[in-house]
């Protein structure tokens, strides 16, 4: 059961978004649990089926991942709640963004940001190769599919073919029942 909202709840939907937004590291939908918690669980504005269709209608559907927030804050409180949850879950982590870009443009040549900056390839380069390999899991047993997955690997690391077409690869493969 469902409680109506009332347009006194912007304020406090807004803030419990901007709350999430400095929260999201790896995106808005690391943060789906305490959206469901909040707004099922503590607020009851919408229903465990509403919420969940809400995220699976909007990741079906093309564009930014964020977007499940919009639909969320759409069917809690319809344009206003859209509004205000994207805002919410958007401009803190924005304005942070930019802070730090121009920060760390301003202060490039310094050996803190230097040293920084380094560091992020290969702890980027650690959490693409964990997300593959999580992402792989469903296809090990599937000796075709893990060939695939070597192939797309070394390809993509010595070419600069686009990925489009090793997708298209494994479209074909898979649709031929080989992995």
């Amino acid at each position: 059961m469902t409680v109506p909202f009332h347009t006194a709840d912007l304020l406090p939907l807004f803030l419990h978004f901007v709350m999430l937004s400095l929260l999201a590291v790896g995106g808005a939908i690391t943060t789906a649990p305490d959206m469901h918690r909040y707004l099922v669980g503590e607020q009851h504005w919408l229903t465990d089926a509403q919420f969940t269709a809400s995220v699976a209608l909007a990741q079906a559907a093309p564009g930014p991942n964020v977007l499940f927030v919009a639909v969320l804050g759409y069917n809690v409180a319809g344009l206003p709640g859209a509004f205000v949850t994207m805002g919410g879950i958007m401009l803190p982590s924005t304005t942070l963004a930019l802070w730090a870009t121009r920060w760390g443009r301003s202060r490039r040549e310094t050996r803190g940001v230097r040293a920084f900056t380094l560091g992020l390839a290969p702890l980027t380069l650690g959490l693409l190769l964990a997300t593959g390999w999580v992402l792989t899991e469903p296809a090990r047993d599937s000796p075709g599919a893990m060939l695939l997955v070597g192939l797309s690997t070394v390809v993509m690391a010595r070419t600069r073919l686009s990925p489009m077409w090793l997708v298209a690869l494994g479209a074909v493969v898979g649709a031929a029942g080989y992995a």
